[in-house]
């Protein structure tokens, strides 16, 4: 752990406006009521989301904290404060999720995939759905317990395979239990998980992929990229006062700036430079 120095490390915090937030998944409706509802109660907004500028835009895409942008949406925040960082820094890295789905019935699981129009099953072995899917010559694949590979196969163009990921997470995002990790492999999944029926494997968009979906209104399923983001701003409590008050842009960033100044000058900013694991969240 130490101070917080140099402009490299310097988060860049700023208000913007809402209507400018272009998020590029889908908002987990499940999640954003009780966010809604926590963020009236506590009254701060604890961790910023995160976005990049779209080029040649004064609109942003929404990186990481789609239900906070839609909470604020809810609440009718004019303005949020969210952390701008640059899509083509090297140190972000841009990865995806894999979805753990749980249950009783395995069976009610592989008929909903199966009844989707325009995907289709085939069976596989674990290195070569992983070549297809880095090829997107798959849309995903499965992982069973009992080691058996189903490719998800899907054609079409980029917007035609995303509207088709939609409906695959829709098949079990509400009937089943699911869970988003890091990995593929089963025998890190299963001491952690009960009733696991399959391991959702998603492919890993490029930015330039992402951005090109935001900016024309499509989305991906929440809960599929994850965006490693260099020097994460956490734990600001900027008050929702702040961000519904009648004050321009210009305002409110100049209150953000002098309250960056304070929490510098009170030394109470500290850069972890290690990987941490939260329990609180």
């Amino acid at each position: 752990m130490g101070a917080l120095h140099g402009a490299e490390r310097m988060p860049v915090l700023r208000f913007v406006s809402v209507a400018d937030l272009i998020p590029h998944e889908q908002a987990d409706q499940v999640r954003t009521e009780p966010l809604v509802q926590r963020l009236r109660t506590e009254g701060v907004l604890k961790n910023p989301p995160v976005v990049a500028p779209i080029p040649g835009e004064p609109r942003y895409v929404v990186l990481d904290g789609a239900n906070r942008v839609e909470a604020a949406r809810r609440l009718g925040l004019p303005h949020l404060v969210v952390q701008v960082v640059d899509y083509e820094d090297p140190r972000l890295v841009v990865e995806a999720w894999t979805h753990v789905v749980s249950g009783e019935d395995p069976k009610a699981f592989f008929d909903a995939v199966r009844g989707i129009g325009g995907i289709t099953l085939e069976p596989s072995e674990r290195l070569h759905a992983r070549a297809e899917l880095a090829r997107r010559q798959a849309l995903a694949y499965l992982s069973c317990p009992r080691g058996e590979i189903y490719l998800v196969r899907a054609e079409g163009d980029l917007y035609r395979r995303t509207a088709l990921l939609n409906l695959l997470v829709d098949a079990y995002k509400s009937r089943f239990r699911f869970y988003r990790t890091a990995t593929d492999q089963l025998e890190q999944i299963l001491p952690y998980y009960d009733q696991v029926i399959a391991v959702v494997v998603f492919p890993r968009y490029e930015p330039a992929e992402i951005i090109e979906l935001a900016r024309n209104g499509a989305r991906l399923p929440a809960g599929i990229t994850r965006h490693i983001i260099p020097y994460r701003a956490l734990r600001v409590f900027i008050p929702l006062e702040i961000m519904a008050a009648p004050l321009s842009l210009e305002e409110k960033n100049a209150w953000l700036a002098d309250w960056f100044r304070r929490k510098l000058a009170a030394r109470e900013i500290r850069v972890y430079e290690e990987s941490v694991v939260v329990f609180d969240e």
